[in-house]
């Protein structure tokens, strides 16, 4: 599920950086359920959150984006 590879690449890219779910969350001015949501992959995240995310995490948009091979 498209979903959830996102959610793995946030997680994965957050830990990287050093953040926590909460240090991030307070960063893109969500709350901690919300990112939790979409590392699970309950919930899609908008193209806006992504943006988000990856200037948060100092990463390219396209390294943050799952590969079409990653399962």
């Amino acid at each position: 599920m498209e979903t959830d590879k996102w959610g793995r690449r946030i997680r994965a890219f957050r830990k990287l950086k050093g953040f926590t779910q909460d240090g991030l969350a307070k960063e893109l001015g969500v709350s901690v359920s919300v990112l939790g949501e979409i590392e699970r992959g309950s919930r899609v995240p908008s193209d806006d959150f992504l943006t988000s995310v990856s200037e948060a995490l100092s990463i390219p948009l396209e390294e943050l984006s799952p590969s079409d091979d990653e399962e």
